[in-house]
């Protein structure tokens, strides 16, 4: 080897220490913490045998671990230009769902990749979001004042969120475009366009509700009448709220959950693991779950914050803002704040698609924060 060479093995490797060494490791102990929670969520859902979810939720979340350091070491240049082939896939993969897609429960979110069933939907999110923070990153503020600069933009948002919405997935539809929101929002766009925006949706509503399927519109109204339909539309949010006031400050104590092990409580490893811990944990539980979960969004909004280049916090926020949404669309779901709409709760329920999407958004945070005095161009105008 020349010298040269060695030369340059050296000062990669040297490289590499110095971006394991910036890793924000605070918060990959964290992640393993939520993780943690769902796990042991997961075991008492599957009545003390680890082999029905448990030990699944743990080997992926090891595996989704280890692809977020990778994600987290790579430059955040190769990612910059990533976004548009990463968005196209997705796009892709939504068109491949409409024409050949999975069929569960009344829906057609998934796609068969051989050794998993991915649901793309959960995946154009996060594309989205580096799309958008490409977009926006170099954009000088003339042109954030522009309406004709804001319109590509808007369809690359409205266009997958229709996808979502035939599948049907209207959660996560209304997700996609909360997330394209907040992504407006942190470019700079003015608040009265956001206005215009909202009563664009308002006046759309008859619209969107005259297109839901029969079981969604039965959800909205159990939502308003719960007791209308016990033992039907409305069985799954009245065993929730029993749950979760039967938990009372301190719980019934860990695998003594009688909504839970009795069969009462519907999806409990799914959508509703959230009411399992506070039947079983109690308040303190639930506020526990809720704190690191809330951590989680903080340590993306601190990134954010710590990032010299507008790509690097567009692309934080924006990571955060969509485990936001997943955390309050979830919780508010459970409680009866708003209708019943199939979104779980990552890191914590059962499921591998939303950890994967989730977990390689995290990677994307963290690859933002080890290369936070990256330049990636001139500064805005």
């Amino acid at each position: 080897m020349t010298f040269e060479r060695r030369l340059l093995t050296r000062n990669r490797e040297h490289n590499l220490l110095e971006k394991l060494w910036r890793v924000p490791w605070i918060f990959v102990l964290l992640l393993i913490a939520v993780a943690g929670v769902g796990y042991v969520a997961l075991y008492s859902a599957g009545s003390g045998n680890p082999d029905l979810y448990a030990t699944k939720h743990a080997l992926r979340f090891a595996f989704c671990l280890v692809m977020a350091l990778c994600i987290g070491l790579v430059d955040i240049k190769v990612i910059y230009r990533a976004a548009w082939p990463l968005y196209g896939i997705a796009l892709g993969l939504l068109v491949l769902v409409a024409v050949r897609g999975q069929i569960g429960k009344g829906a057609q979110r998934w796609v068969d990749l051989g050794p998993i069933q991915l649901q793309p939907s959960e995946l154009m999110k996060i594309a989205l979001v580096l799309l958008l923070a490409t977009w926006f990153a170099r954009a000088t503020w003339k042109k954030i004042g522009n309406v004709f600069f804001l319109l590509p933009a808007m369809l690359l948002v409205f266009v997958p969120a229709g996808l979502i919405f035939r599948q049907p997935n209207l959660g996560t539809s209304v997700i996609t475009v909360a997330v394209g929101g907040v992504m407006f929002w942190v470019a700079g766009v003015r608040w009265w366009k956001f206005a215009l925006a909202i009563g664009g949706a308002v006046a759309a509503v008859p619209v969107v509700y005259a297109n839901l399927r029969d079981y969604q519109r039965a959800r909205i109204s159990t939502f308003f009448d719960p007791e209308n339909d016990p033992l039907g539309a409305g069985y799954n949010i009245i065993q929730s709220k029993i749950a979760l006031g039967s938990g009372g400050i301190w719980g019934k104590g860990f695998l003594a959950g009688t909504q839970g092990h009795l069969n009462f409580l519907p999806e409990k490893q799914t959508d509703f693991i959230f009411t399992m811990i506070a039947e079983e944990f109690g308040f303190v539980g639930a506020m526990v779950t809720l704190g690191l979960l809330l951590l989680v969004v903080l340590f993306c909004i601190y990134a954010g914050f710590m990032c010299k280049n507008h790509f690097g916090r567009l692309l934080c926020f924006g990571i955060g803002a969509n485990y936001f949404f997943y955390i309050f669309v979830n919780i508010a779901m459970v409680t009866g704040s708003i209708p019943v709409g199939g979104v779980p709760l990552p890191l914590i329920s059962h499921g591998g698609s939303a950890m994967l999407t989730v977990m390689l958004g995290f990677g994307l945070v963290m690859s933002a924060y080890v290369h936070r005095h990256a330049d990636l161009g001139p500064a805005r105008e």
